[in-house]
């Protein structure tokens, strides 16, 4: 499932890296997102095997221009949306380590399901 956020969210044009995964001396890039699976777990079982997973992602976007921030995280939304994740609200803060640069983040959740139990 990462692949697929991974995927829409490069759609964009802006680097795309794992929550946390900038090096101390690395520059933030103007833009980027972040993502991070804060949990998977099983949403639904029958006769023992797992029918259906839900995967739950932090998706941040950084810019250092402010309304970039808002704009480009909306649309993430609106397309993620569209590709079948689930979005409740429109986002929140999310503190940034440099001074130059603002966030926001959303949390999109996917459901998994298969009817064979294979998951």
């Amino acid at each position: 499932m990462e692949d697929k956020l991974i995927e829409i969210l490069e759609s964009y044009g802006y680097p795309v890296r794992r929550q946390g995964s900038l090096a101390e001396n690395e520059e933030y890039p103007d833009d980027f997102f972040t993502f991070w699976n804060a949990d998977s777990y099983d949403s639904s079982r029958y006769d023992g095997k797992t029918c259906g997973i839900v995967w739950d992602f932090d998706v941040n976007f950084y810019s250092s221009n402010p309304a970039h921030t808002y704009f480009v995280l909306e649309s993430a939304r609106k397309k993620l949306k569209s590709r079948g994740f689930l979005i409740s609200g429109k986002g929140y803060d999310v503190p940034s380590d440099v001074a130059t640069h603002t966030g926001r983040g959303m949390r999109a959740e996917y459901l998994e399901y298969d009817q064979k139990g294979e998951l």
